[in-house]
């Protein structure tokens, strides 16, 4: 399709869409008189609507369908009215969340109203299709209800939202529902629990997940390697504390631009000391810059740390490892001079894309230039040239790296301008996994100087980044990229050793002992089960490599070998398998 069909082809669809919102709303209220109508735009996969009402389960989904193609089968108008906001307020009387919108409208303000037949209007701007009738080739599928807090805040009534999938035809529909059951099957929120790599507790807490010792191996795993690889390109590793004196964030500026973000212990109103947890790192690595007097030949300064941080992240943002409060990050800060900068930000990026290469996710990758939105002053420090100096500085290294980016605007921090580099989910959701920063004005606030060639103090420029990004999110990804299956160096179980009988017990265990003795993560299946429950149970857990001992290995000394993803076993000397085994794991091959 031609990129101009594809946009007609979009926009049709989108239109569409929402006028099956509008079907929906009907028909809900048509089956449920006292319910009261939120809000149900059109998205990328069809539609949805909010409703204050009493739970929907899956048992009514076809009852809510039969009564939009009723409605659709009637050959309704979509007529459009223009009314005042006095009007607007005479008809949505009797819907307070509808009445809420209109309220915050200008006094002046025309609101444009659309009616779906004599019997259902609501507030939209459309457009929408003339008739219903145009809506009947139109394919559709209630997904699932849940619960969305109204306008997204906590704060506000809990709202059941109906997610419906909707699209032209019939094979994008089934493509698309087909699509999403591959999804599922590789849902890390899911398949993350089934594999043992983490669990949540509602006593605990939304958002802080508990890592099982499978998970927690992974992530140690991950930080070792992070870790190492920084060292080697001459990051310096701090430790610094998990929480400070309110005075602190006070200098950096994040108590006044990010305090609601922050879990604050103690109260400024009865507390000669109110601490808060920290949100990220920065303020706190700075005291290491700041710690001796430094000069021109000092810089590049490179400050790295697996440190945990601390987000009160709403309730409804909370979902599995990907977005959570509390989680740990490979952060790191670099200090440098303006002729250093280009280079050292080359440098942070070429890291970064070493790192999604080895974990297989850089194809998965895309890039975001998040700049700041000069109409929204209040939300940033510094003033309009010092901005336009550090996105004018980053714009020209991204050009000359040739990094196909996209523009954020409004997204980038309250001290600079940064890309990030961002990997959809199973789901289509695109959340940021890496960020590289540059800062010319914290130095400023934390009075960070070096003595340049002549003589002068100067502010260094800061680069905040990350390498791997956080830890949980990392893992959730993993999972997902691989279906539970991670490349052999990453996976927590190596091998899995099978026996044939108890009589090659002791054969297992020697086989067991010098894998360990070699490093490699291996366990022993000594229960009295047959050999195929034993297998079984060995794939479904996504082990790489299983070893079937019998009588005749024990005799000769070697190993029958079943690859993950095979049926075969291949015989071979213990020698020849754990060679095999440590040159996969030794260069993080991500085949097996």
């Amino acid at each position: 399709m031609e990129k101009e069909e594809l946009e007609l082809f979009n926009q049709k669809q989108e239109m569409y869409r929402h006028s099956m919102s509008h079907i929906l709303a009907k028909a809900v209220k048509q089956l449920y008189p006292n319910v009261k109508l939120a809000i149900g735009p059109a998205i990328d996969n069809g539609f949805y609507y909010d409703f204050d009402l009493v739970t929907i389960t899956p048992d009514d989904f076809s009852k809510i369908e039969d009564k939009m193609r009723e409605i659709i089968n009637k050959n309704e108008d979509f007529t459009r009215l223009e009314v005042s906001k006095q009007q607007a307020l005479e008809l949505f009387k009797d819907e307070p969340y509808k009445t809420e919108l209109i309220n915050e409208l200008p006094e002046n303000e025309t609101i444009s109203v659309y009616k779906t037949g004599d019997d259902f209007m609501d507030l939209c701007r459309g457009p929408h299709v003339e008739n219903t009738k145009y809506l009947r080739g139109f394919s559709f599928k209630i997904n699932r209800a849940s619960g969305a807090y109204w306008r997204g805040s906590e704060k506000n009534k809990m709202l059941t939202r109906i997610y419906v999938y909707g699209f032209l035809n019939k094979d994008d529909l089934k493509a698309y529902i087909h699509q999403m059951e591959e999804a599922l099957k590789r849902d890390h929120n899911k398949l993350g629990r089934e594999l043992g790599l983490f669990t949540t507790v509602d006593y605990i807490g939304q958002g802080l997940p508990i890592l099982l010792p499978k998970g927690a191996r992974i992530v140690q795993l991950l930080q070792r390697f992070v870790e190492d690889e920084e060292q080697r390109r001459g990051w310096l590793l701090t430790k610094t504390p998990f929480m400070a004196k309110s005075d602190l964030y006070k200098i950096s500026g994040h108590w006044d631009h990010y305090k609601d973000g922050m879990f604050v212990l103690g109260d400024e109103n009865k507390d000669k000391e109110v601490f808060a947890l920290r949100p990220m790192t920065c303020p706190f690595q700075y005291q290491a810059y700041l710690n001796q007097a430094r000069s021109y030949k000092d810089l590049p300064l490179r400050y790295n740390e697996t440190s945990t941080l601390f987000r009160n992240e709403e309730s409804g943002e909370m979902h599995g490892l990907i977005r959570v409060r509390q989680f740990t990050i490979s952060e790191g800060h670099l200090m440098c001079t303006p002729e250093q900068l280009e280079e050292e930000f080359k440098n942070c990026l070429e890291l970064a894309i070493y790192m999604l290469k080895t974990l297989g996710l850089y194809e998965d990758a895309s890039y975001r230039f998040s700049q700041w939105d000069p109409n929204n002053r209040a939300k940033y420090i510094g003033t309009v040239e010092q901005w336009d100096e550090a996105q004018g500085i980053m714009e020209k290294i991204l050009n000359k790296l040739e990094i196909p980016y996209k523009v954020g605007v409004g997204e980038a921090a309250f001290y600079g301008p940064k890309l990030d580099i961002q990997i959809k989910n199973v789901w289509g959701k695109e959340d940021t996994l890496i960020t590289i920063q540059i800062d010319q004005l914290l130095a400023e606030k934390f009075g960070m100087e070096y003595t340049d060639r002549d003589g002068v103090k100067k502010r260094p420029y800061i680069i905040h980044r990350t390498s791997i990004g956080c830890y949980e999110r990392t893992l959730a990804y993993l999972i997902e990229k691989y279906a539970g299956a991670f490349p052999v160096w990453l996976s927590p179980t190596q091998v899995k050793v099978i026996t044939v009988s108890e009589n090659n017990d002791n054969y297992a265990k020697e086989i067991q002992s010098k894998l360990q003795l070699s490093g490699v993560r291996v366990e022993c299946d000594l229960d009295n089960e047959s050999v195929g429950k034993k297998i079984r149970n060995a794939v479904l857990e996504k082990t790489p490599y299983i070893l079937v001992l019998g009588d005749k290995e024990m005799a000769e000394g070697s190993v029958a070998v079943r690859v993950r993803g095979s049926k075969d076993t291949v015989s071979m000397s213990y020698a020849e398998f754990e060679k095999l085994l440590k040159e996969k794991i030794d260069s993080k091959s991500l085949v097996l």
